[in-house]
């Protein structure tokens, strides 16, 4: 999503590469809405995922992981001016996601939550 986000390509091949479901819809439509409102991302997020549960325990095919993502440095900016969007800060959100174990053997997340900022 982060590379996409660069040029808010709603369409592009690397969503589907780590994301199906209602996880790739959301992402979609996300990147649709900055695409058609004029804006990009610059910078990138920080990371720190860290998996909450695998089931069933022996064989995982559902794994779900819990982030304090860091979009400090990752901000939406107006493709035309380069100015940074209205109201656009960054900071720590807590993030979950579902991770689904695929038929070819790939991990794909199905769906995720951001909460709101500074909630975590």
């Amino acid at each position: 999503m982060a590379e996409a986000a660069k040029t808010s390509d709603w369409k592009s091949p690397l969503l589907g590469r780590y994301a199906t479901g209602d996880a790739l819809s959301a992402i979609s439509r996300g990147l649709y809405a900055d695409h058609r409102n004029g804006l990009v991302a610059r910078g990138g997020p920080k990371n720190y995922p860290k998996v909450t549960s695998a089931t069933p325990v022996g064989n995982p095919a559902v794994v779900m992981v819990s982030d304090c993502g860091d979009s400090t440095n990752w901000l939406r900016y107006r493709k035309e001016t380069g100015e940074r969007a209205e109201n656009e800060t960054g900071g720590r959100r807590a993030i979950t996601a579902e991770v689904v174990k695929q038929s070819s053997d790939f991990w794909k997340v199905t769906w995720f939550e951001v909460k709101e900022l500074g909630s975590c």
